[in-house]
């Protein structure tokens, strides 16, 4: 083997060793590319924000909504399903999708909420400029409150030392005895924590999130505290939900309209 023979194979070597060194420290920087690819287009990302209502919606409900052509959203509902952001339902006729689970709503949200405010569109009219208003004064964000009517939820449970904010979000033992009180049930089974802050797109401080958000938005809206208002994530308190936020944690009705 001559000089120049062994120095370049010994340079082959060294890279080959070097990519190989560098796999385990780069091995999930694939998944996070494709990840990153899949919410980096803006009707998919209109999609997910959409799903966030907690809803199923079908293809051409989407379509309508982002904008866009049946079949061009078809493609992207089939890339999304495909990177597991949104699970498939089939029933007759129809497809409908929704977000995968609680995991991929607090990505969508988390994400959302990083969107410098003067970076999003004014609204062109009336209609655009009303459900704007709407949807910051109270929405779901997948499964529980958000907007001011969560955060007035999340102030008035940490007032009441039910919830802590201070070393994280947590139910304090009273917070859990103020579930169990108000009728309103914790389900312990599974990983999702029991709370969890998430960062409120509009308010830009966090809300309670995790399954005591989720069961306290599904009584507020069983309970009929709350109704969803126009075709996005919108709800809006009723008479009967002021007299109950007023009576159990003390929220003046004046800060829920």
């Amino acid at each position: 083997m001559t000089a120049r023979t062994d120095t370049t194979a010994r340079t082959e070597s060294t890279t080959r060793s070097a990519a190989a060194g560098r796999r385990p420290a780069d091995a999930q920087a694939p998944g996070l590319a494709r990840l990153a690819g899949l919410i980096a287009d803006e009707t998919r990302a209109a999609c997910l924000l959409a799903l966030l209502d907690g809803r199923a919606w079908t293809a051409g409900e989407l379509a309508r909504h982002a904008g866009v052509a049946a079949s061009t959203l078809s493609e992207h509902l089939g890339k999304l399903v495909a990177g597991g952001l949104l699970a498939e339902e089939r029933q007759g006729r129809h497809r409908y999708v929704r977000l995968a689970d609680a995991r991929v709503a607090q990505l969508v949200e988390d994400l959302a909420a990083q969107v410098a405010p003067e970076a999003l569109r004014r609204p062109r009219n009336l209609r655009e400029a009303s459900a704007g208003s709407a949807m910051a004064r109270g929405r779901t964000c997948y499964d529980h409150l958000a907007g001011r009517l969560g955060i007035a939820v999340t102030d008035a449970l940490t007032g009441r030392g039910l919830l802590r904010q201070d070393t994280g979000f947590a139910l304090t033992d009273a917070g859990v005895a103020w579930f169990d009180e108000a009728g309103i049930a914790l389900p312990r089974t599974g990983r999702r924590p029991l709370a969890r802050a998430c960062l409120d797109w509009t308010e830009r401080r966090p809300h309670l999130a995790g399954v005591a958000g989720a069961a306290l938005c599904r009584h507020a809206l069983d309970a009929g505290w709350c109704v969803r208002v126009g075709s996005e994530r919108a709800v809006k308190v009723t008479p009967p939900g002021e007299r109950a936020l007023s009576e159990l944690l003390g929220i003046e009705p004046a800060l829920l309209r």
